[in-house]
């Protein structure tokens, strides 16, 4: 299964609804779809390097946009949705600490939390519950989201051939590492606050 999508993934990115799809991913997962875009960023990305800078910029701009969304449901619909996505996600007893925390440490939360593997979302509502000043919000966003997309496509354009032949020796081990990383990031937020 896992080979298949990401045969799929490799031989969507010349198709011409792959971009829609890639954008379609990164606005629902800053607002509250489970699974990032850089499972369809990376192999898209491998695919064809040479466009790698344009889809960091599409999961960029998509995912700030989505991450209004997001803000959104903090801000106004957290007694229903929000609460509901932040107990789903096993962050329900952790908000009211994460909502102290953006009185002192909301930059560096939105900036940390943007490049990291925690799911962005989390940041998101929670900014929006907490009232941070969505103006900064916005700019936060795209410096987090921005350094961790493009620095993916710098890597993918420069080594996206050798890249390709080593993830695609060992899919199955790469996944198991990026699925780690995606574990490790939800369990570590989970200490953190």
């Amino acid at each position: 299964m896992l080979r298949r999508l990401y045969d799929w993934c490799i031989n969507a990115a010349g198709q011409p609804h792959a971009s829609w799809i890639l954008g379609a991913v990164s606005f629902a997962e800053s607002s509250f779809f489970p699974i990032p875009p850089d499972v369809m960023l990376i192999p898209m990305s491998l695919a064809r390097p040479d466009k790698a800078w344009y889809y960091a910029t599409l999961c960029t701009l998509t995912s700030v946009a989505g991450g209004l969304l997001g803000y959104f449901i903090g801000s106004a619909l957290y007694d229903s949705v929000g609460h509901w996505l932040i107990q789903l996600y096993g962050y329900g007893d952790k908000v009211e600490a994460f909502r102290e925390a953006y009185a002192t440490y909301g930059t560096w939360i939105i900036l940390l939390k943007g490049v990291t593997p925690i799911p962005y979302k989390i940041v998101t509502i929670t900014s929006g519950f907490a009232g941070y000043d969505i103006y900064l919000f916005v700019l936060l966003s795209f410096v987090a989201r921005g350094l961790r997309f493009f620095l993916e496509a710098f890597l993918l354009n420069r080594y996206g051939a050798r890249a390709r032949t080593i993830i695609e020796e060992r899919l199955g081990l790469w996944a198991t590492l990026a699925a780690l990383a995606v574990v490790g990031g939800i369990v570590g937020a989970a200490y953190v606050f």
